[in-house]
């Protein structure tokens, strides 16, 4: 739905010549013209007016006869081919300013084409033949134009059927008995000459002549080896104009018909392939040219009438036609009169610009039109604007309004006919009458349209009120009748005042001018003022120019001052807001977005503004929607460069080649049209929450409501935009909603979900909404909910009161089930209603389950009526329960629906012949605790349920909780066996004192008791129990030996005046504990070991980090790999991965990474064994502080001074030592720069006690150790008199 709008046009007539123009080319690389006259060959260049005469009539007869037949620009050659009638192919060098004659046929030339890539050229002789050369002009082939062969693309009969028997479509049968007509020949006016055209990729070129047998033209296919590939089946009516699409599809060409005249195309293989009708009726013009522009995006038809005019001349004209959707589309016409001196000669496109026009004159005006495409919407924003575009289509406007509907085209709303073709339509920028619209016409004029408008213009005094647009005036310009396309850039922007753009008096000025109502004539528009204006400003639109209210006509500029100037020119522009400050974006052809000179994106294929928003469209398919009031110049570059998240709500996905056509303000309607011409209408997710939001904002529940629901917009968002206003105006949402099924539905949608976080961001400008603090968001919502529609109409809501009590987190079933019976009495809403609409959102059997929980036999008959149950299956087992007694009944109903704890609270109200059956159902369910509850402390019943559970304790191996229960239920000797299996020996004295038992057997269970405790290493309480309760002081003594408790032992020793035991046992303890010097220095020469492996290991791993940097680089990637932070030594055999580890479980998982702290030398990790193996020493050594100081005070208490002098200068040796290497071991800088060395990765489960403590702490083993020194160095273990 675009059409072509003039940008800009460059007219000269400083290129003079001898003679008339008969071919031009445009050079590639300067953009400069070449027009050759049967005199010379001249090079002009529109942009800077220079005019150079390239060569003399050397080539060309001097009396002027001669013509020029092809020019070829060869930008590799940086040369000019020129072929004359004559005969004479000549190569002129750019360079050197030499001709040189390459080759001469004698039978003259008629053509000569060139291939795209410029390798091949074919030339057409006099004798109907055609010469293929390369570039180099060596001689291919040559062939004739006419033959008989059909070509190598030959149709395959295979005999099925006759014609007779085909199909042959709306004809009918009578198309079977048809004679084929013959063939007319071809028209008086066609020059009779062939006509060359290559397809774009240079593979195929067709020639289309006169054929000697029939007189009317065929068109011939051949390929570049100069093979004939096809014929094109009898046209009738087919003229001279051939152009092949440079992609490659059609080749275009015209036919007469008795009734139209139109514009045919071919397929390669010489088949017609679809046709377009010109606006034109019989025998009223002839084509003399069709050219496709270089993207095949538009075809340009030069026409000239067959009928002269009083003066003997011909009108002449260039039309622009495109296609979308299968339509052909008149977009511009270029009328240039009757005067022979302004009909153009030659017309060409540009190679490098596929929108740009060359053209000469016969009086030798160079014109050169550029345009650009553009989508002519309604500029409003308010809801009174109908998002309307209008689409160009020859002497119709097609107008779609599609704020009321979406018309695929070429379809419309509705269609303006003119009484000439259209070449510009723009809208009126007026707020509120923003659906009118002006047309500016091939012959120079306005006409305005107005919808339902009274006294568009008064000044010409009508009075024309109408529900479609319709004329409401028509004036004419005279002063931009002269030219064609004289006013381009058109704004309608009051009632009587247009402005436009012209061409200004040289070549590189523009005319900007006011257009008003002419005093002497109100039909006519005369030029109020006009201001000359550089090209640069208007344009190439490097900066806009507007009209204030004082209608003076200035530069625009930004909030700054400063002029808007863009640095390349744009095809698209749009004034918007950014943070408040004014922008001016352009959009150039090259898919560069700009604001002002700053460039935002590369990868823009369209945009448009739509309130506060900005939408784009890129060539990566995407459709971006950016609120331009929350972001800047910078965040907007990022927004669009970014790729987005998955909740991104700016960005959107579209088909390849989307385009927007307009958005329809004060709505979320985006309209995108295709490649193929087809229409898409898309909500964009910005749009959509931007508008929700200020709906919700307004307290409009409704309107938010319908769209998030036609849209499927989670629900979530009414409440979760603002949880304390939705609460606090719920009764209005309800009034709103004023539907049982919408409430509903809001209902079953509530999640825990937090959408304003998740699904549906907030805008980095909106405040955070804060949730209530109590309870859970569903609870919360149903319970306001239910709460609003009880106080409300509890009848008239019953069905979402329903609703809120079954969709909370925890479903209230039970209410509702009861619910729903009490519907039943007189007066209120239909419970059967109720009951299946409850069944619609709860599965029938919870249902039925749950109803059978509320013990109401009426109820679960009325809901198992509603299932799927057989009766015979529910109707035994209801009459077996209404059998029973109450509260066995309501225990055989919890135990069926698994309610063990309900069950064994009705069963324990059933009396002493169902106990039993509870205790039963106790041990199965493991109830114990709920079960004691149940029963008085003094009962049987409790006694036999404690010796139960303790029984289950045992198992459990909680063996002393066990006991617990059974001493206080009476059983003692229960009590007795498991506190002394469980080692409890203080509650074992207490129960056998209690029972009680005699001194002997007391005895004997203390020797036992103290045995266990031996084995636990709870030496000081065995000797207790031996010493107190078995009588035994001499055993006694000995555990407190055994166990290092020396000052305990010699107490004891004395009390029980034992003082040989002294002699026999004590000192030759003391004497065997002295050898912990041997344990000392064995850790301290594995320490030493490890700590000099640990250097080592470092040195290696250093200087292979270096070796890496000095061959890559100090920004290698991969040299973190060397750093402190990594084992990875050179030549070590183990692998560094173990892709299996990932699918073990987790246990052998850990045991996988344990295997990896191996301190075998080479190993990956050796340096974190290393480093575990000397903090476990430390550790070790640290905890043997309190056991050498006791050792020491008895080794120096019985003189064995040398002894308790080496032992103390030991341990002091291994913690000096121990406390030096601390630094060197775990570095400070490593500790802070390299963490992952000094600190135990969560996932690494070290075999060690000491790691694992390090682990779950969280801390480098550096800080560990250095803590755990400090701490220890404040305890006194020494013995000064040792000193």
């Amino acid at each position: 739905m675009r059409n072509l709008k003039l940008l800009k046009s460059l007219c000269s007539s400083e290129l003079q010549g001898l003679g008339s123009p008969q071919c031009f080319s445009v050079r590639a690389d300067t953009g400069s013209l070449l027009v050759a006259s049967q005199y010379s060959i001249t090079e002009y260049d529109p942009r800077t007016g220079q005019v150079t005469s390239l060569t003399a009539d050397n080539f060309l007869p001097e009396d002027g006869s001669g013509a020029v037949v092809g020019l070829q620009d060869l930008a590799e050659l940086e040369s000019v081919c020129l072929a004359t009638a004559g005969g004479d192919v000549v190569l002129f060098s750019l360079n050197t300013c030499q001709f040189e004659c390459v080759g001469s046929v004698d039978s003259g030339l008629t053509s000569m084409s060139w291939s795209p890539d410029e390798e091949l050229v074919t030339l057409t002789t006099g004798q109907e033949t055609i010469i293929m050369m390369t570039k180099d002009f060596e001689p291919i082939t040559e062939i004739r134009i006419h033959q008989d062969d059909f070509g190598e693309g030959k149709f395959i009969t295979v005999g099925w059927g006759k014609k007779e028997t085909q199909f042959h479509g709306s004809e009918g049968k009578q198309a079977a008995q048809r004679k084929i007509q013959e063939v007319q020949p071809a028209a008086g006016w066609d020059d009779r000459r062939p006509r060359v055209t290559w397809r774009g990729d240079g593979q195929l070129f067709a020639v289309s002549a006169v054929c000697p047998q029939t007189g009317a033209r065929k068109v011939r296919v051949w390929n570049r080896e100069g093979i004939l590939q096809a014929t094109s089946e009898p046209v009738n009516g087919l003229e001279q104009a051939l152009c092949w699409k440079p992609s490659g599809s059609l080749i275009a060409s015209t036919q007469r018909h008795p009734n139209k005249h139109s514009v045919v195309f071919m397929e390669k293989n010489g088949l017609l392939h679809g046709d377009f009708t010109l606006p034109f009726s019989k025998d009223q013009a002839k084509v003399k040219e069709l050219l496709w522009n270089s993207d095949s995006t538009v075809l340009a038809v030069w026409v000239e009438d067959m009928t002269a005019g009083e003066d003997g001349s011909f009108n002449t004209c260039i039309q622009l036609w495109t296609v979308g959707n299968y339509h052909w589309y008149l977009k511009q016409s270029l009328d240039f009169g009757r005067d022979p001196q302004k009909a153009p000669v030659c017309v060409c496109w540009d190679p490098e610009h596929p929108l740009k026009l060359h053209l000469v004159t016969r009086s030798w005006t160079s014109i050169t039109y550029d345009w650009g495409w553009t989508t002519e919407r309604s500029p409003g924003l308010d809801a009174t604007d109908n998002a309307s575009v209008a689409v160009i289509d020859g002497d119709k406007i097609l107008v779609t309004t599609f704020r009321q509907c979406v018309v695929p085209p070429p379809m419309c709303s509705f269609e303006l006919q003119l009484k000439s073709a259209v070449n510009q339509v723009t809208f009126l920028c007026q707020p509120q009458r923003t659906n009118e619209l002006a047309a500016f016409t091939a012959n120079g004029q306005i006409s305005v349209y107005s919808q339902g408008c009274l006294s568009v213009f008064p000044f010409i005094g009508l009075l024309l009120p109408s529900l479609f647009p319709a004329c409401c005036a028509s004036c004419s310009v005279p002063a931009l009748q002269d030219d064609p396309l004289a006013l381009r850039q058109m704004l309608w922007l009051q009632d009587e005042l247009f402005l436009g753009v012209s061409t200004g008096l040289l070549p590189t000025t523009s005319t900007l001018k006011m257009l008003h109502p002419a005093q002497n004539d109100s039909d006519a528009l005369a030029v109020r003022s006009a201001r000359l204006c550089p090209a640069f400003l208007v344009n190439e639109h490097k900066a806009v120019t507007v009209l204030p209210v004082h209608a003076s006509v200035e530069d625009w500029c930004d909030s700054t001052g400063c002029k808007m100037n863009f640095p390349v020119p744009c095809v698209q522009m749009a004034l918007c807001s950014i943070s408040g400050e004014e922008y001016l974006l352009g959009l150039t052809d090259r898919s560069h977005l700009y604001a002002g000179e700053t460039e935002l994106a590369s990868n823009v294929s369209s945009f448009a503004i739509c309130n506060d928003f900005l939408l784009i469209t890129t060539h990566s398919h995407t459709c971006r929607c950016l609120q331009l009031s929350t972001l800047s110049v910078k965040g907007l570059q990022a927004a669009l460069a970014s790729i987005g998240g998955q909740n991104d709500e700016t960005l959107r996905r579209v088909e390849r080649g989307s385009r927007i056509v307009t958005v329809v303000p004060q709505d979320t309607r985006v309209i995108l049209q295709m490649p193929r011409g087809n229409l898409e209408t898309v909500h964009h997710r910005a749009l959509v929450l931007a508008q929700l939001r200020r709906w919700l904002d307004d307290l409009k529940f409704r309107e938010a409501f319908e769209c998030m629901r036609k849209l499927r917009i989670n629900l979530n968002l009414i409440y979760d935009h603002s949880p304390k206003v939705f609460l606090e105006n719920i009764e209005t949402f309800i009034t709103q909603l004023n539907s049982i099924n919408h409430i509903n539905l809001f209902l079953t949608e509530l999640r825990e979900e937090d959408t304003t976080s998740t699904m549906y961001p907030r805008p980095e400008s909106t405040p955070v909404q804060l949730p209530p603090a109590s309870g859970l968001k569903v609870d919360v919502v149903c319970d306001a909910l239910r709460s609003a529609m009880e106080s409300m109409d509890p009848n008239k809501f019953c069905l979402s009161i329903l609703t809120a009590h079954v969709k909370k987190t925890v479903p209230e079933l039970e209410v509702a089930l009861q619910k729903v019976h009490e519907l039943r009495a007189p007066g209120a809403v239909n419970a059967e209603e109720a009951l299946k609409y409850l069944l619609f959102l709860v599965n029938v059997n919870d249902l039925y389950e749950h109803s059978l929980g509320t013990y109401d036999f009426d109820l679960v008959l009325m809901v198992a009526e509603k299932s799927q149950k057989d009766p015979k299956e529910y109707l035994p087992f209801l009459n077996m329960l209404k059998s029973l007694e109450l509260n066995y009944q309501r225990y055989t109903i919890d135990r069926h629906l698994k309610r063990y704890r309900k069950a064994l609270f009705h069963l324990s109200k059933c009396g002493e012949e169902h106990f039993p059956e509870a205790l039963q159902l106790v041990k199965e369910q493991k109830l114990y605790s709920e079960a004691l509850r149940l029963f008085t402390t003094n009962s049987a019943h409790y006694k036999a349920l404690s010796c139960a559970y303790a029984e289950h304790l045992v198992e459990q191996q909680q063996v002393e909780q066990a006991g617990l229960l059974l001493w206080r239920c009476g059983e003692s000797v229960g009590a007795l066996q498991a506190f002394a299996s469980s080692s409890s020996w203080r509650n074992a004295i207490c129960v056998a004192q209690h029972i009680p038992l005699p001194p002997d057997q007391l005895a004997l269970l203390a020797r036992d008791l103290a045995e266990k405790l031996t084995e636990q290493r709870r030496y000081s309480e065995a000797a207790l129990l031996l010493d107190q309760y078995a009588k035994d002081c001499e055993e006694a003594i000995l555990a407190l030996i055994t166990g290092a408790v020396w000052e305990e032992a010699l107490r004891l020793t004395y009390m029980h005046n034992r003082q040989d035991i002294t002699e026999t046992n004590l000192k030759p303890a003391l004497l065997e504990g002295k050898n912990s010097a041997a344990f000392l220095e064995a850790q301290l020469a594995t320490f030493s070991r490890h700590r000099t492996r640990l250097a080592v290991v470092r040195e290696q791993k250093q200087k292979a980090r270096l070796d890496m940097l000095d061959e890559d680089g100090p920004d290698c990637p991969d040299a973190e790999l060397y750093s402190e932070a990594s084992s990875v030594m050179t030549g070590s055999k183990y692998s560094h991965s173990n892709s299996r580890i990932s699918s073990r479980s987790s246990k052998n998982r850990r045991k996988a990474e344990r295997k990896k702290l191996s301190l075998k030398e080479g190993s990956p990790m050796e340096d974190r064994a290393l480093m575990c193996a000397l903090g476990e020493i430390i550790t070790t050594v640290d905890k043997m502080r309190e056991e050498v100081h006791n050792l020491l005070k008895a080794l120096v208490l019985f003189q064995f001074d040398k002894q308790a002098e080496k032992l103390q200068a030991a341990f002091e040796e291994a913690l000096q030592t121990m406390e030096t290497a601390v630094p060197e071991v775990w570095p400070e800088g490593l500790q802070q720069n390299q963490a992952p060395v000094t600190r135990i990765p969560e996932m690494i489960i070290i075999t060690s006690v000491t790691c694992m403590f390090l682990e779950r702490l969280d801390c480098s083993f550096g800080e560990l150790i250095v803590r755990t020194l400090t701490k220890l160095n404040t305890i006194k273990w020494k013995l000064t008199i040792l000193k």
